[in-house]
C-alpha cells in the first residue's frame, strides 16, 4: 500500500472524567487540580494530556450572543457617543455577591429566564405573549445557565452549559427553609424558589409591601443562583447577565433573522417548533421555538443545549456581519432590543469590558456542556427525573479548560556516539500497514538521522523486518537496529558506507509501529440514552451545520 505524507500521520490521544462526591466543602472551594485525577478518571483515561484533548460535548462557536450584541454596539462606536443614554436605559441587577478572586480571568454567568415580562419587569403585550408560544403564566425557572470564562489575556474563552435539570446540593449561603432536608434540588428551580420564599418572608413576616419586596426577592433569587453555580463549578462569578424569553425574539428580529439548518422536518406542539427540513431563516418567534424545543431531540436537555449553542453561533455570526455592523438602523434596533430584554449586574463596566476584549475573534470561544453522569437519574425522594452531575468531575473539567496546558517536556535525544545527521536512512514498507514507513522514518528523523527514500519495498519478499548496511558491524547499523527494537542486520555491499536501508514487515512492533489517533476523528464519546453527542461545530461563512 502507498505510504501517506508524514503530516497525515500525526495525531493526539483522547481524554475523559470521575465519580460522585456527596460530601464536600460547601462555601468556597479551591479550584480543582487537573493533575489529580479522581478514581473514575483513573479508570477511564491514561494521562492528563489525553484527558485534555477530547472535551465532552464541545461546541466551537463565538461569544454568547447577549454579551456580543452589547459589545458590538460599543466596539463599532455606535453607543460610545451616547453611552450614558444607552447605559441608563439598561436594566441592572444590584446587590449580588460577585467577584472576589484575583486570578485575572472574567467569569460571567449568563442566564436565560422563563419570564413573561421584559428586563424592567414590565408586562408584555398580548401580541408579544402570543409570539412566545409559551402560555401567559409568568415563570422564574432558569432554563439556560451558561458559565463563560474569559482568561486575562483575552486569547480565547470557554462557555459551559449546565443542564436545567442538574441535581445539585445547595450551599449554606443560599437562604430559605422550604427546601428538601438534604438540600438537593434541580438547579433551574434555585432562582425561582429562593425568590418566592424571600417574597413570602418580606411580605408576610416583615410587613413589606409587595411592590417594595419584589426587587429584593428577585435579587435574592439571582444571588442564590450565583452562589449555587460557584459551589458547583469552583469558579467565582464576576459578572451576571440575564435575558428573558422576549430577548430571543427581539435580538433575532433586530438583525433580520437567523439562519439554521435541520436534517429533518419538525412539528413539536409544546414549543411551537414547526419547520421543514433544510436551510431556513427564522424570525424571532420561530427562533424562540427552535431553542425551546426539547421533546423529540436526542438526549432531551442535551439536545436542547446543542440547539441553543448552534443558534447562538449563527446569531453571533449574523451580528458580526456587514449587514448589521454597517447598518445604523440595524444597530439601533439591536440597541433597543438589549435595553428591553437584557439585565446586567450594576457593577459591570460594560464599556471597559468591550474595549478589553474587542480582539476576541470569531472561533476563539468554544461551547461545551459540563460532564454528565446520567441523564436518567431520580431525585432522592424518587419523585423527579433529574440529571446527575459529579461536582468533582465538573470542577476538574473546567480546571482543565481554564488552566493552560503545561508545556511538554523536551525529550532527551539518544547519544549514539556519532553524528547521526551524517547518516542517511531509507525506509521501505513491506507490509500491508498503511503509513508504517512514514511513521518509522519520522521517528528516525526525530532522533537525528537524515532521511533518504520513503515508500514501498520493491525487493524480494522478506519474512522479517531488518536493517540493511554495507557493514553490519558498524556503529551506525548497530545503533539503528537497537533503536528500532533489535532488528536483524543484513549486508549489502552495494550500499554506501553512510547510507542504510530499513525494511518493515507486518510483524514490526518498534517505535512508530502504532498509528496515532487522528485528532479530527471523534474518539470515545459518552453515550446518553443511546444517543452520542453531535460532532464539534464551528460557525463560519459556510453557514450553520445541519442538526436534528
Amino acid at each position: 500500500m502507498p505510504d501517506r505524507d508524514p503530516s497525515q500521520q500525526r495525531g493526539r490521544t483522547p481524554r475523559d472524567g470521575s465519580p460522585r462526591a456527596r460530601e464536600y466543602q460547601r462555601t468556597r472551594r479551591p479550584k480543582a487540580d487537573p493533575q489529580q485525577p479522581s478514581p473514575r478518571s483513573a479508570r477511564r483515561s491514561a494521562s492528563p494530556q489525553q484527558r485534555r484533548q477530547k472535551p465532552p460535548f464541545v461546541r466551537h462557536a463565538q461569544i454568547a450572543v447577549t454579551l456580543l450584541s452589547v459589545s458590538v454596539l460599543l466596539i463599532t462606536g455606535f453607543a460610545w457617543k451616547q453611552y450614558d443614554s444607552f447605559s441608563s436605559r439598561l436594566a441592572t441587577a444590584a446587590g449580588l455577591n460577585l467577584g472576589g478572586d484575583e486570578d485575572g480571568a472574567i467569569d460571567i454567568l449568563l442566564v436565560g429566564i422563563d419570564s413573561r415580562t421584559d428586563a424592567h419587569g414590565e408586562e408584555l403585550s398580548d401580541e408579544e405573549l402570543e409570539q412566545l408560544r409559551a402560555g401567559d403564566v409568568d415563570g422564574t425557572n432558569t432554563d439556560t445557565i451558561i458559565l463563560i470564562r474569559i482568561p486575562e489575556d483575552g486569547a480565547g474563552a470557554a462557555a459551559f452549559s449546565i443542564p436545567r435539570d442538574s441535581y445539585v446540593e445547595l450551599p449554606d449561603n443560599v437562604p430559605g427553609t422550604d427546601w428538601p432536608s438534604n438540600r438537593m434540588v434541580k438547579i433551574n428551580s434555585v432562582f425561582g424558589s429562593t425568590r418566592f420564599q424571600e417574597l413570602v418572608r418580606l411580605v408576610e413576616r416583615e410587613g413589606m409591601s409587595r411592590e417594595d419586596a419584589e426587587p429584593l426577592a428577585t435579587a435574592a433569587g439571582r444571588e442564590a443562583l450565583v452562589n449555587t453555580v460557584t459551589d458547583l463549578t469552583g469558579i467565582t462569578v464576576d459578572h451576571y447577565a440575564e435575558v428573558g424569553l422576549l430577548g430571543f425574539i427581539l435580538l433575532t428580529d433586530a438583525v433580520g433573522g437567523v439562519e439554521v439548518c435541520l436534517n429533518n422536518a419538525v412539528n413539536e406542539p409544546k414549543s411551537g417548533a414547526n419547520f421543514p427540513a433544510g436551510r431556513q431563516t427564522l424570525d424571532g418567534a420561530d427562533a424562540l421555538s427552535f431553542v425551546r424545543q426539547r421533546e423529540g431531540l436526542p438526549g432531551l436537555d442535551i439536545g436542547r443545549i446543542h440547539r441553543q449553542q448552534v443558534f447562538m453561533a449563527s446569531l453571533a455570526q449574523r451580528v458580526l456581519s456587514t449587514q448589521v455592523l454597517t447598518n445604523p438602523a440595524a444597530l439601533n434596533r439591536l440597541s433597543q432590543a438589549i435595553q428591553r430584554s437584557v439585565v446586567l449586574d450594576s457593577e459591570w463596566d460594560i464599556l471597559g469590558f468591550a474595549k478589553q476584549f474587542q480582539g476576541l475573534a470569531v472561533g476563539d470561544v468554544h461551547f461545551e456542556t459540563v460532564p454528565v453522569v446520567s441523564m436518567n437519574s431520580w431525585s432522592t425522594d424518587g419523585t423527579q427525573s433529574v440529571v446527575e452531575l459529579d461536582p468533582e468531575e465538573v470542577r476538574m473539567r473546567i480546571a482543565e479548560v481554564v488552566e493552560p496546558a503545561p508545556e511538554p517536556e523536551e525529550e532527551e535525544l539518544p547519544d549514539f556516539g556519532f553524528d547521526a545527521s551524517a547518516v542517511t536512512v531509507s525506509v521501505a514498507n513491506a507490509s500491508l500497514l498503511e503509513g508504517l514507513a512514514t511513521r518509522v522514518s519520522d521517528e528516525l528523523e526525530r532522533v537525528g538521522f537524515a532521511l533518504g527514500e520513503v515508500g514501498n519495498w520493491r525487493g524480494r519478499p522478506t519474512p522479517e523486518s531488518k536493517v540493511i548496511a554495507a557493514d553490519p558491524s558498524s556503529k551506525t547499523a548497530q545503533a539503528i537496529s537497537e533503536h528500532l527494537g533489535g532488528l536483524p542486520i543484513e549486508q549489502d555491499l552495494s550500499l554506501e558506507k553512510n547510507h542504510l536501508q530499513v525494511v518493515l514487515t507486518t510483524r514490526y512492533d518498534g517505535p512508530g509501529a502504532a498509528a496515532p489517533l487522528d485528532p479530527h476523528e471523534p474518539g470515545e464519546q459518552l453515550v446518553i440514552d443511546g444517543d452520542a453527542p453531535p460532532p464539534p461545530m464551528t460557525a463560519d461563512n459556510q453557514g450553520p451545520p445541519c442538526i436534528d
